[in-house]
């Protein structure tokens, strides 16, 4: 099962005071980014949240899961707290500054 545009939409519309947000379609799902960094990721109409320590300290404990098979574990931010739009922006804000800044991307070769 894939993720619901609305869905996405909703969210991004919900974290929007947390800084520069975006979400970006992936497979079938899509991909959360605040300030250039992916934060989360929307599968399957859930949010997983990359885990840090300021977003423990700020939210509390989260059930773990995978996102997807092979996936590394997240935090899922369960549904009834997603209404909450200041509470969701900064537990996105704080989990943003607590990841390193993505690392420049290489220019591609042209072809000959």
């Amino acid at each position: 099962m894939s993720t619901k545009e609305s869905t996405a939409q909703f969210l991004e519309e919900q974290v929007s005071a947390a800084g520069a947000v975006r979400i970006r379609k992936m497979f079938g799902e899509y991909a959360l980014y605040c300030d250039d960094k992916v934060v989360a990721l929307i599968c399957d109409d859930r949010l997983y949240l990359k885990p840090t320590e300021a977003g423990k300290a700020f939210g509390g404990s989260f059930e773990e899961g995978n996102a997807y098979p092979g996936s590394s574990m997240f935090w899922i931010v369960e549904e009834d707290r997603w209404e909450n739009r200041e509470w969701m922006s900064e537990l996105i804000r704080l989990t943003a500054d607590a990841l390193p800044k993505p690392k420049p991307k290489k220019p591609r070769k042209k072809k000959s």
